[in-house]
């Protein structure tokens, strides 16, 4: 197992993705500040390529690639974004790309990664297991496997998206990130740690997949079934060793947050932002809203995770 990144990797990574992946803009809004008491400052990586954070961590990765790697191709498994970033960082880059995804991915991230090129293989996310299709393609094909969050260039990728964060709002009070693998927490923790050392840095993943929060609490990775939320790019069975080490030593608390409060936060976002989010995107904002407070007064950023949703069932969400 490598040993897990640091602060200075994060920043090579921002060098290498500089003028591949967006610098996403900070959003803020007088009318939920009021509502909550506390000065929100939402990242918003809706906005990044690919829509979600996942592409600077992918391109991390494979730009990283020696001329054999790229060459023999790379292989993931995925619920949908990393899958796709992988699928487009693979495709700048000219590397084959392979994405095991589950048959119950929303089709708009299936047909994403189908657009970026890449060879999608389906599998049961409940009765299969993706790590294992993953190892067994990279064995027989000569595949490089980039998972979604055990990985240090992964890691060190997404923490980009948190010291952006800070280079703009300043240092802040408190950060909110959504919690599936532990990628982007991990990444988010480093960069906190580094630029802004008081900052208390939370992780929020679903009420119905707690595994981040019994892992932080027990001191040892807890392995549960897939989650059924409407999170999908939360339904992780466990942390990832990597990730966990930091986790442990550099976040300050795991909370969790209801599906009922991700639709409520999907439709604020959508009616006072008019900014289009997933549900797992608005795992931070919803764990903010319940504990607003806590919040009163402070200087709080919220990772806004990603926008990739299926505008039906987007609709269906916030109407019902």
């Amino acid at each position: 197992m490598p040993t897990p990144p640091t602060f200075a990797d994060v920043q090579a990574a921002a060098e290498r993705i500089r003028g591949h992946a967006h610098r996403t803009p900070v959003l803020t809004s007088r009318r939920i500040d009021a509502e909550t008491g506390a000065h929100l400052y939402f990242k918003c990586e809706n906005f990044q390529r690919m829509g979600a954070f996942k592409f600077r961590g992918a391109f991390n990765a494979l730009s990283r690639f020696d001329e054999a790697q790229r060459r023999a191709g790379v292989v993931t498994y995925s619920s949908g974004n990393h899958s796709q970033a992988i699928a487009l960082a693979a495709s700048i880059l000219d590397i084959p790309a392979t994405i095991v995804m589950p048959h119950d991915a929303p089709e708009s991230k299936v047909a994403a990664t189908l657009g970026y090129g890449a060879s999608v293989v389906r599998y049961d996310r409940y009765t299969e297991d993706r790590e294992e299709i993953g190892r067994a393609l990279a064995a027989e094909k000569g595949y490089t496997l980039v998972p979604p969050y055990d990985h240090p260039d992964v890691i060190a990728g997404q923490g980009t998206a948190t010291m952006e964060l800070f280079e703009e709002s300043g240092e802040l009070d408190a950060l909110f990130v959504c919690l599936g693998g532990g990628g982007l927490l991990s990444g988010a923790a480093l960069a906190a740690r580094a630029l802004a050392p008081s900052c208390r840095v939370v992780g929020v993943e679903p009420e119905a997949g707690d595994d981040g929060l019994r892992s932080f609490r027990t001191g040892s990775i807890v392995h549960i079934d897939t989650p059924d939320t409407i999170a999908d790019g939360a339904q992780t069975q466990h942390l990832g060793v990597l990730p966990f080490e930091i986790i442990r030593r550099d976040v300050d608390d795991i909370v969790t947050a209801s599906d009922a409060e991700l639709v409520t936060a999907m439709r604020v976002f959508a009616s006072t932002m008019k900014i289009v989010v997933e549900p797992t995107g608005c795992l931070a904002f919803a764990a903010v809203r319940r504990l607003a407070a806590d919040l009163a007064g402070q200087r709080v950023g919220v990772l806004v995770s990603g926008g990739n949703v299926d505008l039906a069932r987007f609709a269906a969400l916030v109407t019902s």
